[in-house]
């Protein structure tokens, strides 16, 4: 697939956002767990783990714009309009949807990395 040329949208351009969001999730919340699992000392600093998270989030956002981007550019270039049922409104619909379902994830994705701003301990 060539990311930023014309090619035709699928569901897998459509859930590729909202996956990445929840890969994200996992991979953070695994590794603050992971960090955090003996439980011997709650004060113990987790800087380690605040950094993958600040990576990850970064390569997230990252990946979720390129997605979001590629889906706005081909929406904008849309010249129908109607709701007629052909290939390019089924096109125009899955861009569409795929613009929204990557704002989503965007938001989403910034808030499963804000405790990691905050909390600094196994508290």
């Amino acid at each position: 697939m060539h990311f930023f040329g014309r090619t035709p949208d699928t569901l897998w351009t459509l859930i590729a956002a909202p996956a990445i969001w929840a890969i994200h999730f996992l991979a953070s919340y695994v590794a603050a767990a992971y960090a955090c699992a003996p439980n011997a000392d709650i004060f113990r600093d987790i800087g380690g783990v605040r950094v993958f998270i600040g990576i990850a989030t970064v390569v997230s956002l990252v990946l979720i714009a390129l997605f979001f981007y590629r889906a706005w550019r081909d929406w904008r270039r849309r010249t129908t309009g109607g709701d007629r049922g052909t290939r390019q409104d089924q096109e125009g619909f899955l861009e569409f949807a795929t613009m929204l379902l990557a704002s989503l994830s965007f938001l989403g994705v910034l808030l499963d990395a804000t405790p990691a701003l905050f909390i600094v301990d196994c508290r």
